[in-house]
């Protein structure tokens, strides 16, 4: 690979990191969108509605690009394991945004990097140094910071999160070890028909289905589109550049996503959610620049 390293510069890094912040926008856009349309539907239907959406908008991509949505590779023991844990983060979060404060539910995500390097360490065998676990034992405090058990200003409902975060980090583990035949277009078609099964399993438990108004179908459609656009920007980036310069903005997420619930829903983060979403971004990018991996980035 002669010219590879031609996508490392300066130029290509700032591409990447655009990138990176689009997808962050788009995903928490999403989010408040989801949350919006949870206001009048019940979560379940939420999730199969979007799934469908979703499902069916990357099945199409994945038509356009010449390739099958559907693989027997998807029934391998890493998909089918990245499968069960797409279910498990997207039925909590749904949950955790649609019942707690998206600016609470989006900070306790980020801690996710974190989870999935030890889950890497353990799986993986890759070494952390010990600065590195002081990072992660620092990460997780701040997720503490937020919770705050054992006092009056612990919402057990945040435990939602905590759910959802494991397993977002499961499905990211899972994806390291996921076919490399499988190009971006035909893993999104399997998150997102994890969807609809994570919406089955909480359907009926959330009040029976309603018929959605216009608003409320204009508001879906949208975060379907803004779900796809946010995963390719983020494919894009993460094959742009090297990854320790692009990854830090991931954390943007965290900056729109509190910008979001304090426009749309009258959020206010009180000081400890601020503290504690400092310490947990401060302590993942302080991992990822402790990290000795080299960058193993593809050309976008």
């Amino acid at each position: 690979m002669p010219h590879r390293h031609s996508r490392l510069g300066p130029a290509y890094n700032l591409r990447g990191a655009v990138f990176m912040v689009l997808s962050m926008a788009g995903f928490a856009v999403e989010d408040s969108l989801l949350k919006l349309a949870a206001v009048s539907l019940p979560p379940g239907q939420v999730l199969i509605t979007f799934g469908i959406l979703g499902t069916a908008t990357f099945a199409a991509l994945s038509v356009l690009a010449g390739e099958p949505p559907v693989t027997r590779a998807m029934l391998g023991r890493a998909m089918v394991l990245r499968s069960l844990s797409e279910v498990t983060g997207r039925l909590f979060y749904m949950l955790a945004i649609a019942l707690t404060p998206l600016s609470t539910a989006s900070a306790i995500l980020q801690a996710t990097p974190l989870v999935v390097m030890v889950g890497a360490a353990m799986l993986f065998g890759e070494r952390i140094g010990p600065r590195r676990w002081l990072a992660v034992v620092l990460g997780f405090g701040g997720v503490l910071l937020i919770l705050r058990p054992g006092t009056e200003g612990f919402g057990p409902l945040s435990l939602l999160a905590i759910m959802a975060m494991l397993g977002f980090a499961g499905r990211d583990l899972a994806t390291r070890a996921a076919p490399v035949s499988l190009s971006f277009r035909q893993l999104g078609v399997a998150g997102f028909s994890m969807l609809i099964v994570a919406g089955l399993i909480v359907l009926p438990f959330g009040g029976p289905p309603v018929a959605p108004d216009a608003a409320t179908w204009a508001g879906l459609a949208a975060a379907s589109v803004t779900g796809v656009c946010a995963y390719t920007f983020l494919t894009v980036a993460m094959r742009t550049g090297q990854v320790g310069a692009v990854t830090p903005f991931r954390y943007t997420r965290l900056i729109f996503a509190m910008v979001a619930g304090i426009a749309l829903f009258g959020e206010n983060p009180d000081r400890w959610t601020i503290i504690g979403s400092a310490v947990i971004i401060l302590a993942g990018i302080a991992a990822l620049r402790l990290s000795r991996q080299p960058a193993t980035v593809q050309p976008a």
